[in-house]
């Protein structure tokens, strides 16, 4: 099952080394990443999972400061931050992160400080409309990650992670279990309606 689908092949698939991150970061903007967070995935995913259950995530928001607010037509996930203390598989791949933050620190040459993350899930029907996590004139988030939690996913569970390159092209990436993806947070991108539960992680590597 592809996990990455579009007329333009602009995403390679790349081993968890910085350098090579930073050479597809450089090249295209967006890469895969192969096997960075594997051995961790099943204690991710049942964490995520029992987590929703016990009602420890709660929905996103969007805006700055005093105009936050909630609005499931422009964003309709639930999260928790990994450095949450009920979050104990979390906080393990955010210290992986951290790591691969300090690498990438020195090959993009890039004043990351620091890595956020959270868990999100989103209900079937749920999305994310396209934005940006970092607007090209302000912003703290450098380089974006997200991993994906959710096992036998199939192209018609929809879910889709589109991608928006700066030719007008996109790619859209199946949240299939294991797969995770690296781009730069100026990059415009969505999360298409999904026909099942879906679970992922974001993370973000950051500056001051």
């Amino acid at each position: 099952m592809p996990r990455y689908d579009t007329d333009v092949p602009r995403l390679p698939t790349v081993n968890a080394n910085p350098d090579a991150i930073a050479d597809a970061l450089c090249s295209g903007g967006a890469c895969l990443i192969d096997g960075l967070f594997a051995d961790l995935a099943d204690d991710l995913a049942g964490e995520a999972q029992a987590l929703r259950q016990h009602e420890a995530l709660r929905s996103a928001r969007i805006g700055r400061g005093a105009f936050r607010h909630g609005d499931a037509s422009v964003r309709g996930d639930s999260t928790l931050w990994l450095d949450d203390p009920a979050c104990i598989a979390g906080q393990r791949l955010l210290q992986r992160l951290d790591a691969l933050a300090g690498g990438l620190r020195e090959s993009l040459r890039l004043p990351i400080r620091s890595v956020e993350a959270h868990y999100a899930h989103y209900p079937v029907g749920a999305s994310y409309a396209r934005h940006r996590d970092r607007f090209r004139d302000a912003g703290s988030r450098l380089v974006s990650w997200v991993g994906y939690l959710n096992r036998d996913w199939q192209v018609a569970d929809g879910g889709q992670l589109r991608i928006h390159f700066d030719d007008a092209s996109h790619g859209d990436v199946l949240p299939a279990f294991g797969t995770s993806i690296c781009f730069l947070s100026e990059l415009e991108h969505e999360v298409l309606p999904a026909r099942r539960d879906r679970y992922s992680i974001a993370a973000w590597f950051r500056r001051d």
